[in-house]
């Protein structure tokens, strides 16, 4: 049977009921009415990839970066990345504020492997994502897995299609990790953080990814009661005594739990709140420095939102209040002001640490131990190298296609290698002017295509969607 948190209104362990009635009841359906259907031709496509629902981008609250500086930004991130170990044990901080910045998004997905420690994972286990996606997975999560991939971002191009290559890719990825994690299974609120990440990287980079996620950033966020996301809407509703007094009040007053309004932001980690550019923007942030960037988004928005007398006069009860919350006004989505009020706020790893503490024992006293023993949580990619320090070979990169500069410098070797085909070439060349010329036949006409070549040609395209070797999705 699967896991079920009860008592709070929350559906997150995915029963069967639940998810088979096309989505009604999902805290994770709400915009499932156009998938399964294929997107007509015509419908616009955003730089991002979606036809349109709410994560479409808008022009009016995303920021642009000019051509020139997104091109001095890309020269910058391939050095650090080339010398990572470096960068991180040197100069974490100017890693942090790139970050900050906002990674250049050809090289996302690439910053996001290495910024989790997926890329050592992967390097420490090859061959691991291979062998789970081999086996068959248990019926029971792979069943509601499948019921659930359609309401993944169904406005996105790459999983508008039933069965499409992004939603086989999400499926693969999900029934990997319940049999990584058999003790976790599958959580609903997993499927769109792994939808982002194939956004941005193979399935098996995803996979790892997701993994470190989990495990590192969010543990215990997706095993069974869900204790360490309530833990955390406890400590994010004290910091919110210190951060807005006034919106404090207002949710005590009317006996609103965090529980209720916080759970889809973090555990989806803004990724079904927020307009495509400000998710991005979130995600390299979260990435960098860990939950606390999850805590300050959403202490300002709740700030933003409840902060002060006049604002509430729009909320006089807990229906209006909750209404407001599931539907952030768009003046506190622009991009610019967001990060900005992100960036500025005062809540530390240090911060969210000592009220964890607090909470903790407050929780024994009342509800005694937690059932999920969780590993510690890592506050960043910091503390991830230092908790699990790298080696060179694991952070060294691995490109697909190795394209060799005609400017570059040959090594001796290289030029007799050359001077010797150059010879081959020439000997082949004086054998054909001293045959007689034949006419060449074609073996396959036009119409019949040679079954070598589609052979090939499938097998071909099909290594390139789930290429063992990664940097060529860059």
């Amino acid at each position: 049977m699967a896991k079920t948190e009860q008592g709070n209104g929350l559906e997150m362990r995915g029963s069967t009921e639940k998810l088979t009635d096309n989505g009604k009841g999902s805290l994770y359906g709400s915009d499932t009415e156009v998938n399964g259907n294929a997107i007509p031709r015509e419908e616009p496509v955003d730089k991002y990839g979606f036809t349109g629902g709410a994560q479409q981008n808008s022009r009016d609250s995303a920021e642009e970066i000019p051509i020139e500086v997104l091109r001095q930004r890309e020269a910058k991130w391939l050095d650090m990345l080339n010398n990572w170990d470096k960068w991180m044990a040197k100069k974490h901080k100017k890693v942090k504020d790139r970050c900050q910045k906002g990674i250049p998004p050809s090289l996302r997905g690439r910053a996001w492997l290495y910024l989790t420690g997926g890329k050592v994972k992967r390097e420490q286990n090859q061959g691991k994502f291979q062998e789970l996606d081999n086996q068959p997975g248990d019926p029971k999560w792979v069943d509601i897995i499948e019921r659930d991939l359609h309401r993944q971002f169904p406005f996105h191009e790459m999983f508008a299609a039933r069965g499409g290559h992004g939603q086989q890719d999400l499926f693969r990825v999900l029934k990997a990790y319940t049999l990584h994690r058999p003790e976790e299974g599958y959580c609903q609120a997993q499927a769109p953080i792994a939808a982002v990440l194939l956004m941005h990287m193979p399935a098996e980079d995803a996979f790892w990814v997701l993994v470190q996620i989990c495990e590192k950033y969010l543990p215990g966020y997706y095993s069974t009661g869900l204790e360490a996301i309530q833990l955390d809407g406890e400590i994010l509703y004290a910091l919110l005594r210190r951060v807005s007094p006034v919106a404090h009040r207002h949710l005590k007053r009317h006996k609103l739990e965090p529980i209720l309004y916080m759970t889809e932001w973090f555990m989806c980690a803004f990724s079904r709140t927020l307009p495509w550019a400000l998710v991005l923007r979130v995600w390299d942030m979260f990435l960098c420095d860990g939950v606390k960037i999850l805590f300050r988004v959403g202490l300002v928005l709740l700030k933003c939102m409840l902060g002060s007398q006049e604002k509430l006069k729009a909320c006089q009860g807990l229906y209006e209040t909750m209404e407001l919350l599931r539907a952030i006004q768009p003046q506190y989505m622009q991009e610019r002001f967001l990060v900005h009020e992100i960036i500025e706020l005062s809540v530390s790893e240090r911060d969210i640490e000592k009220e964890h503490h607090t909470q903790l024992r407050s929780w024994k006293e009342t509800r005694g131990d937690l059932h999920c023993k969780s590993p510690p949580r890592m506050h960043g990619a910091k503390a991830i190298m230092a908790a699990e320090p790298p080696s060179r070979q694991d952070l060294r990169q691995r490109p697909t296609i190795i394209v060799e500069s005609p400017l570059a410098p040959k090594t001796d070797g290289v030029q007799a290698e050359d001077a010797k085909e150059s010879r081959n070439a020439n000997m082949e060349k004086q054998k054909k002017t001293n045959l007689p010329p034949q006419e060449k036949v074609n073996p396959y006409p036009p119409t019949d295509p040679s079954p070598l070549l589609e052979h090939m040609t499938l097998q071909k395209s099909k290594e390139s969607l789930s290429s063992a070797e990664h940097d060529t999705y860059l």
